[in-house]
């Protein structure tokens, strides 16, 4: 039995490190670096794995994605039998906390505005609210989405949340399934999108969601680029429906030279930066999974396959 890991070099030999010492048992071997015998790989860590390359282990048993999302993996290409687990990794969930921390304040504080009467050679006043006046709703209620919400609380916001099952979160207005998404809508300012890249979530951020926010509400999408259409953000954002967004993930990744998201005054753009796999501690993640996976044990972070999340 073989685990083989395929992406960064540098990640590589720090996970080859670290399996050494917590499942010596097990080899460890890196896509090209180590020599690799497809017959004996059980399991696979990747990002981004083409059908095509994961077809070459025809005993595959467990998917390993290094990153929190899964979208990027071909899951319809896999036989049923594979398992798939997404990251948990405290960084990639203190690190997203903190990007919607810092996209909600500020949009709060009309950052994009102030920014755009700056460069214009302006100083302009424009009157400012406390937190208590602004009312920010999270779109997705997985682990992303409460640690966000939880950094969230001690700045005042009003909070709500939305996801396709029910939810009790102290503090936090709740609303669930298609049922309670208008009334979701309705409600809040600012809304910031962690949802899992589905086919029930592709393209949720279009222009019939954006009418029915309030006019002047603002977006924050840091989930997938497959959550939002490009052309409905620009026309909301143009006609006053949308004051602002703040977006980390886009379609493509990385956008191409002269694309409008660059150079609209009332967007921020990040470059995939929201969250990110810390290499020593994902690392130890990974690890402890694999451990679970021999004593056969639940593994944290296995996707329902049958759902996509």
């Amino acid at each position: 039995m073989t685990f083989l890991y395929h992406g960064l070099e540098a990640r590589g030999a720090i996970w080859a490190d670290i399996f050494a010492a917590r499942v010596p048992q097990l080899p460890f071997r890196r896509w090209g670096h180590d020599a690799v015998d497809p017959a004996e790989v059980r399991w696979l860590a990747a990002w981004n794995a083409p059908a095509d390359f994961i077809a070459q282990f025809p005993n595959l048993e467990v998917l390993f994605s290094v990153g929190a999302g899964i979208d990027q993996l071909p899951l319809d290409a896999l036989p049923p039998q594979v398992r798939v687990v997404r990251m948990v990794e405290q960084g990639i969930i203190t690190g997203m906390a903190e990007y919607v921390a810092m996209a909600c304040l500020a949009l709060h504080r009309d950052l994009p505005f102030f920014i755009s009467e700056q460069r214009a050679g302006r100083w302009t006043y424009r009157h400012t609210r406390l937190g208590a006046e602004t009312r920010v709703g999270v779109m997705g209620l997985g682990e992303l989405g409460k640690a966000a919400l939880e950094m969230l609380k001690p700045l005042g916001f009003a909070l709500s949340g939305w996801s396709r099952s029910a939810h009790n979160i102290d503090g936090v207005t709740c609303f669930a399934g298609a049922d309670g998404f208008d009334a979701f809508l309705a409600q809040a300012d600012i809304f910031v999108c962690l949802l899992p890249l589905t086919e029930e979530t592709r393209g949720i951020l279009c222009r019939e969601t954006f009418e029915k926010m309030p006019r002047g509400s603002a977006v924050v999408n840091a989930g997938r680029g497959g959550h939002l259409v490009a052309d409905d953000l620009i026309a909301a954002l143009d006609s006053g429906q949308l004051r602002a967004a703040m977006l980390d993930v886009t379609v493509p990744e990385p956008l191409p030279e002269g694309h409008p998201f660059y150079g609209h005054p009332a967007i921020f753009l990040t470059p995939h930066v929201a969250a990110e796999t810390r290499h020593a501690t994902a690392g130890g993640v990974l690890a402890d999974n694999v451990l679970r996976l021999l004593a056969d044990e639940p593994l944290l972070g296995e996707v329902d396959r049958t759902r996509g999340y």
